[in-house]
């Protein structure tokens, strides 16, 4: 993308806060770093979270309000302009009333105009609200019949095998962050209540950028889309 390029624009819908800088923080912050306006939105709060800070200093009470700041100082540290919460419960997405939920998403993705939009894939998601909002989401986007680029998100280096989930190397695209490591380290570090506890976060800063992979993978939700360059999701 060059400097005469109009803005590109980029929607995340997302379960709590952390899922942005733990799964594809690299990303967010090379698309951000390149101009692309960033719109990152969170079902929740993270307030059902088991992890309390270390020693824990958090309850059921203040947790939401210390997760949101957290948020918010990664959200600066990966370049994320804009940040939206749905307000829904921690671990009920999956309750949520899904045509409501589907068409506030609807709303926000004609609203953003985004020309990529990630969200969790509604079964490889790992955990009960991420698939919810995944599913919702894709519902949505196919609901509008966007003109965007849909794409699911996925854990570490799982997709160097797609095979192993059903997918093909056709059906990943694969986006190198090494240059962008710094900012994702920021951002787990500014989720300190969920990473006080993880020893490696908090080594030398060389260190623990050692602990990051070069690349993030992302799936394509169109598996019948015309080829795109294998390493951008633009």
């Amino acid at each position: 993308m060059n400097n005469t390029d109009k803005a590109k624009k980029l929607l995340a819908v997302f379960a709590h806060p952390d899922d942005e800088s733990f799964i594809c923080g690299g990303t967010l912050a090379k698309y951000a770093s390149e101009g692309v306006d960033i719109t990152l939105v969170s079902a929740t709060r993270g307030e059902m979270g088991r992890r309390m800070g270390n020693p824990p200093y958090l309850n059921r009470e203040s947790m939401a309000a210390a997760r949101e700041m957290e948020l918010r100082q990664a959200c600066e540290s990966l370049g994320i302009r804009q940040l939206l919460f749905l307000d829904i419960r921690d671990k009920t997405v999956e309750f949520a009333d899904e045509d409501s939920l589907t068409a506030r998403i609807a709303a926000l993705i004609n609203e953003v105009d985004p020309d990529v939009v990630l969200t969790f894939h509604e079964t490889l998601g790992g955990h009960p609200d991420h698939c919810a909002i995944g599913k919702a989401t894709t519902a949505a986007f196919g609901r509008i019949g966007h003109r965007g680029a849909l794409y699911f998100i996925t854990f570490g280096d799982a997709m160097k095998r797609p095979e192993r989930y059903g997918y093909s190397r056709k059906d990943v695209i694969k986006v190198d962050v090494h240059v962008h490591l710094e900012a994702k380290l920021a951002a787990f570090r500014a989720h300190r209540c969920q990473t006080e506890i993880d020893e490696w976060v908090w080594l030398p800063d060389q260190e623990a950028l050692a602990r990051f992979g070069r690349y993030e993978y992302f799936l394509k939700a169109d598996r019948e889309a015309p080829a795109r360059v294998p390493d951008d999701l633009f």
